[in-house]
């Protein structure tokens, strides 16, 4: 089972997040446990307070490094990033990151545990990034309000990659971005919509014709879409 933990200041944003289609399945099936955690529980003050000013100045607030520190020893057992046992990995998910990729959420996939740490504000105290976290994953170049939804992202992008979450063993190897291509062009009933005809090859029932369609369309998709992808 692949354990993962959100560290959060608005743990209620996960509330229903996970009881609908592969992520509630793989969950019944007892593949994946998420429970998401307030960072504020790991704050000693009687005020529970996460974040302060920046040093230097400068607008917004910046969530304080003590209580996530204490979150990531609570939930690791570790409060360093070469003490991390292997089989865990602890995710910045921040702009500033890596960019987030199917290569990467195939690793988390084979983790024991992923704890995914939140950012809120103007962002994380930088000595997480550069003392404790394993990853620090972007989703995309742009900014959100926070790690939540990056959170939702990665979660899903790895719960449907563990063995027995899709309904087909070949589902995953066949999708976009695994074998450096997108996906084929898929069609579906009718066979003609207001003057569209699905591709003719695909009704023969010749599967090797259909798979070098595939392979060809694939290729025009990508060049026409992503051509970054070829180079």
């Amino acid at each position: 089972m692949l354990r993962v933990d959100i560290i959060t200041i608005f743990r209620d944003y996960f509330r229903e997040a996970f009881d609908y289609g592969i992520i509630r399945r793989a969950r019944a099936a007892g593949l994946v446990k998420v429970e998401a955690h307030d960072l504020r529980s790991w704050t000693s003050d009687k005020h529970h307070v996460v974040d302060d000013r920046p040093f230097g100045g400068g607008d917004g607030m910046v969530l304080k490094p003590e209580p996530i520190f204490a979150a990531i020893e609570s939930l690791t057992g570790a409060n360093r990033r070469e003490s991390i046992a292997a089989g865990k990995r602890v995710v910045l998910l921040s702009p500033q990151g890596r960019p987030l990729t199917q290569s990467l959420t195939a690793e988390f996939a084979k983790s024991e545990q992923l704890v995914l740490i939140c950012g809120r504000y103007e962002g994380v105290d930088e000595r997480v990034a550069e003392a404790l976290v394993t990853d620090e994953v972007s989703i995309g170049d742009y900014v959100l309000s926070g790690g939540e939804p990056a959170a939702l992202v990665v979660i899903d992008a790895t719960v449907r990659l563990l063995p027995g979450a899709l309904g087909s063993a070949t589902s995953a190897s066949n999708e976009s971005f695994t074998n450096g291509l997108l996906d084929c062009p898929q069609y579906t009933r009718p066979p003609e919509f207001e003057g569209m005809r699905a591709p003719d090859v695909l009704f023969t029932g010749n599967h090797g014709e259909i798979a070098r369609w595939r392979r060809k369309a694939a290729q025009d998709k990508t060049k026409r879409n992503r051509p970054d992808l070829l180079k």
